[in-house]
């Protein structure tokens, strides 16, 4: 057999592996995104959620040919990977036209808390600190191995109880958690249901940004500058940008007794202060001590990183299978954004709140600074 014809075999049979690949990774995709619907990942006991990631990590494994491909071949494409519905943003795959539709229809009942942010601002964190606090420091997702969404809708999410399937937790004051990220123009309001809004300073939010993205697409994550443009961008980011995200809920709160806002760096600082405030607002009983002594360490990053399992922000699938949910978990992850990146963003944020009374310059006095 001639040198050609050798070669041309090999080609042949690279092209019949790819094509072999492509057909099972679309299967594999097709299977992760109906397993992983609703409740169909997260209703799962903890064995077999660690069991659906094994199957997804020999999955990946399978699959390293075409997925490496890819992620030499191309990158993602934020505008091939959002949907824009009702002039805002979202990402496809974790929401849809549809499910945005859905959350703004939906109709707040007098039990509701809903936690809102701008993503990667500490959503989790704080739905768990409305937990525990819901619950007395006696939460027990970790000792019964339940995931926090499992029984906390994500109100515009397709991958989470559905929102009226969802649990009340707690006593004094039944409570049903709803994430959302929608803006406040978009978000459903309703006059007996409570709202807490967290906010982070926007560069550490854009490099929580940069940290969510690699992990879920690894290789196929764009550069900096792509993911820049995407997080200043009104027409592509998802739920907006952060100066007009944050205005409108800050412009809320001061409007409407049922809109508590905080902020992710008074979090960090004093938990324990932030717990009362919340728990002051929610109108629950004043924690004792030993009561909030048990909800401080159940929602400490420590404790919640331990216990990844259960504070799952999305479920896994075939190009993140055992990510690092709580990277830093700190309040100046601005800092580890490249200076000329941060003070660009700083600059915009700055030129973008000037006609709001935010107190930015008292928040974010760095901003001020580029």
């Amino acid at each position: 057999m001639g040198v050609l014809s050798i070669v041309g075999l090999i080609v042949a049979a690279l092209i019949l592996l790819l094509v072999a690949q492509s057909v099972h990774l679309s299967s594999v995709l097709k299977w992760e995104d109906h397993a992983s619907r609703g409740l169909g990942y997260y209703g799962l006991s903890l064995a077999d959620r660690r069991r659906f990631k094994a199957k997804l990590r020999r999955q990946a494994l399978l699959l390293t040919p075409i997925l490496r491909l890819s992620g030499w071949t191309s990158t993602m494409d934020f505008r091939k990977a959002s949907h824009r519905t009702r002039g805002v943003a979202g990402p496809l795959g974790t929401t849809s036209p549809a499910s945005f539709e859905s959350a703004a229809a939906y109709q707040p009942r007098a039990q509701d808390v809903f936690v809102v942010t701008q993503m990667k601002c500490g959503t989790t964190w704080m739905q768990h600190l409305v937990y525990q606090i819901a619950m007395r420091g006696n939460g027990d997702l970790v000792e019964t191995g339940t995931a926090l969404y499992a029984i906390a809708p994500w109100l515009e999410g397709i991958r989470s109880v559905p929102v009226d399937q969802a649990p009340t937790v707690g006593t004094q004051r039944p409570t049903r958690i709803i994430k959302t990220h929608l803006p406040a123009g978009l978000c459903p309001f309703g006059d007996q249901a409570r709202y807490v809004y967290v906010a982070r300073h926007p560069v550490s939010c854009f490099a929580s940004c940069l940290d969510f993205i690699e992990t879920n697409v690894g290789a196929l994550a764009p550069p900096v500058a792509a993911s820049e443009a995407w997080y200043t961008s009104p027409e592509l980011m998802w739920w907006g940008t952060w100066p007009d995200h944050v205005r409108g809920w800050w412009d809320l709160a001061r409007q409407r007794p049922n809109v508590l806002f905080v902020y992710f760096e008074d979090m960090k600082k004093d938990l324990g202060a932030v717990a009362r405030q919340v728990a002051d607002f929610l109108g629950v009983r004043s924690l004792s001590e030993p009561e909030l002594a048990r909800v401080i360490e159940k929602c400490s990053f420590k404790y919640m990183q331990e216990h990844q399992d259960m504070f799952e922000m999305h479920p896994p699938h075939v190009l993140q299978t055992n990510a690092a949910l709580f990277v830093k978990g700190s309040a100046d992850r601005h800092q580890d954004v490249p200076v000329d990146v941060r003070r660009r963003i700083g600059a915009w944020c700055v030129d973008a709140m000037r006609d709001s009374d935010f107190p930015l310059a008292e928040r974010y006095p760095d901003l001020t600074r580029t």
